[in-house]
């Protein structure tokens, strides 16, 4: 099941637009998957596609379209999702290492 769009901050967009202008882009983003997982995806950037309620993506020459909220880095710049994945590289220095409780006494 894929989560629901969230809004991306408009300077994003603008970020979007610069590394449109180059030959070659290097995306990392989450694929939609039941467990927190990346993908990588190389290629021209042609684009960016609004698709209403699904969401904004970008189109690479490649044919992938990678929905904007869920990318983490893009040449090297952090992208809309990188917080959340900040988040999961982090969790395991935590008491509670992705669980509710700590079990600490």
């Amino acid at each position: 099941m894929k989560p629901n769009y969230m809004p991306v901050d408009p300077d994003y967009f603008e970020i979007f637009g610069q590394e449109m202008e180059k030959d070659k882009a290097r995306v990392i983003y989450f694929a939609f998957t039941n467990e927190p997982e990346l993908e990588e995806s190389l290629g021209k950037i042609r684009g960016i596609e609004d698709k209403g309620r699904e969401g904004h993506f970008l189109l690479l020459e490649n044919g992938d379209l990678i929905r904007l909220d869920r990318i983490v880095v893009i040449n090297g710049i952090p992208g809309p999702a990188y917080d959340e994945y900040d988040s999961f590289a982090l969790a395991p220095l935590t008491c509670q290492a992705g669980y509710d409780d700590c079990f600490m006494e």
